[in-house]
């Protein structure tokens, strides 16, 4: 919509990844399983064309250094959780594997989805809250989530859940 479409080849052995306003606002970039409309297309608003026909040019340096992903840290290994019954640990260990499993694109709302499901043993009191809190915002810090992002949506989801909980006679 007026805007333009830059085209770089990327750098050998480099796998990017599509981001939307990661370099700034209203820059998206497409790279591994992204696509974008291309010239001699046409859209809503218009055909898209060649403005400059130069050569691609290989992508500068400066910027396949802010695409690469960060690595990630690695992931601890969580401590047994000895509190809770089994379902309730065996739960927790399932959704840290979930949460510590995904990639970008998904990886807040998986964390708040694994937090719903293990609050309701919490609710239960098969699980102290913050056993529960600490080993999913392990898991949810191990994607490369910030950690205050992580804080506010594992509380987010344990409060709504504790506070709506159907009774354990009634879910099973």
């Amino acid at each position: 919509r007026g805007g333009e479409h830059l085209y770089f080849t990327a750098p050998a052995g480099v796998r990017l990844k599509c981001s939307a306003n990661r370099l700034g606002p209203h820059v998206d970039t497409r790279a591994w399983g992204g696509y974008v409309v291309a010239p001699g297309s046409t859209t809503g608003d218009g055909a898209y064309e060649v403005t400059d026909d130069a050569p691609v040019a290989p992508l500068p340096g400066w910027l396949a250094e802010r695409l690469t992903e960060p690595n990630r840290p690695a992931v601890v290994p969580l401590a047994p959780v000895r509190d809770g019954t089994r379902a309730a640990r065996t739960a927790l260990e399932r959704e840290c594997a979930v949460i510590a499993a995904t990639t970008d694109g998904g990886r807040n709302n998986t964390l708040h989805k694994s937090a719903c499901k293990v609050a309701r043993f919490v609710a239960w009191g098969d699980l102290p809250r913050d056993v529960a809190e600490r080993a999913i915002q392990g898991a949810g810090e191990s994607t490369g989530l910030p950690p205050a992002e992580c804080r506010t949506t594992i509380r987010s989801a344990m409060d709504w859940v504790i506070a709506h909980a159907t009774p354990r006679q009634a879910a099973s």
